[in-house]
């Protein structure tokens, strides 16, 4: 097992080369890391350097890079074998499709491939561990490491383990994902959609319902969340957010308002799942508001948003 301290002079492997996977590898290649990038679409490889060198240009103009983008893309290297993008590397960060089967197939694949101390990491966003590494011998090896996309402008990393994930694993790409700039959290144990998505989900849930029922347009719901909530919890959680808006504290909110919040859940005892009917009405009024076309174009344009965000909390951080 690799120790901790020898994480700075890893070579990683990156399994996939979709949004995901591209951005893991500008999160490694940034701090310094050798990358080599791996995909059975062997079209998808070989424009794999032109998408990576777009973002880091973004990135420059936004002041987050502190090499030129060419520098960065140097680190890294595309290999059609998955055998040699394997061999010897001290980590895999999997970002292949989010399908049990695809998965089960791949990890079977690279078993003859890892070297005996090599980590595998699943950027998986709601599959756990345990559903697609029960049979294989490197088992104790491999874990969760979900990120928020693009991982090179959100930080945080979700670490979760299976039953058979060793503590060693665990400590190990703790250390790593600190070591390239993440925020790596620690799930002591599986659950359905981990932690993230789990709590996104909850104000999806509630989303989706409040539009249904006719309480509000979809534009004054995302309009609460990017000019109300959203503005606080962009640099605190939603504990530190509650414990700031009473005078005494936490205990004094969950007594103010604890009542309130425990009648809207019960209100929600028995959530439906979002009908068909329901996603055509709410993609009618998106794509009122935003053609399909435009799609692309606007996902460009929230980059640079987080970009420019990502730049005004370094600044930040830099003066506290």
């Amino acid at each position: 097992m690799i120790q901790h301290t020898q994480t700075g002079n890893m070579t990683i492997a990156i399994v996939g080369t979709g949004l995901v996977g591209l951005g893991w590898a500008i999160v490694f290649a940034r701090a310094g890391m050798p990358v080599r990038l791996h995909d059975r679409n062997p079209e998808q490889l070989k424009d794999a350097p032109n998408r990576i060198r777009q973002s880091l240009r973004d990135l420059a103009e936004y002041g987050l890079i502190q090499e030129s983008p060419e520098e960065i893309l140097a680190r890294c290297s595309c290999h059609e074998e998955l055998a040699e993008a394997l061999e010897g590397v001290g980590y895999v960060q999997e970002s292949v499709l989010e399908r049990i089967d695809v998965k089960q197939d791949l990890y079977k694949e690279m078993e003859s491939s890892l070297a005996p101390h090599t980590i595998v990491g699943s950027s998986s966003s709601g599959i756990p561990a345990s559903a697609f590494t029960q049979d294989i011998s490197f088992r104790s090896r491999c874990l969760i490491a979900h990120p928020v996309n693009p991982p090179y402008l959100a930080p945080i990393v979700e670490l979760v383990p299976a039953s058979w994930t060793s503590a060693d694993t665990m400590e190990v790409v703790h250390q790593l994902m600190h070591r390239v700039g993440q925020h790596p959290i620690r799930v002591n144990r599986e659950v359905e959609g981990f932690v993230l998505n789990r709590l996104q989900g909850v104000l999806l849930r509630e989303a989706w319902a409040l539009y249904e029922e006719g309480y509000c347009s979809l534009e004054d719901i995302d309009a609460t969340i990017s000019k109300g909530l959203g503005l606080r919890w962009s640099f605190m959680g939603p504990f530190e957010t509650i414990d700031l808006n009473a005078p005494g504290g936490i205990r004094d909110y969950a007594q103010r308002l604890g009542d309130l919040y425990f009648s809207i859940t019960k209100e929600r005892a028995s959530p439906q799942p979002w009908s068909d009917e329901l996603i055509s009405k709410v993609e009618h009024e998106r794509r009122q508001r935003l053609p399909a076309t435009k799609l692309i174009e606007r996902s460009k344009w929230r980059d640079r948003r987080m970009m420019a965000l990502a730049a005004h909390k370094h600044q930040q951080e830099d003066r506290e």
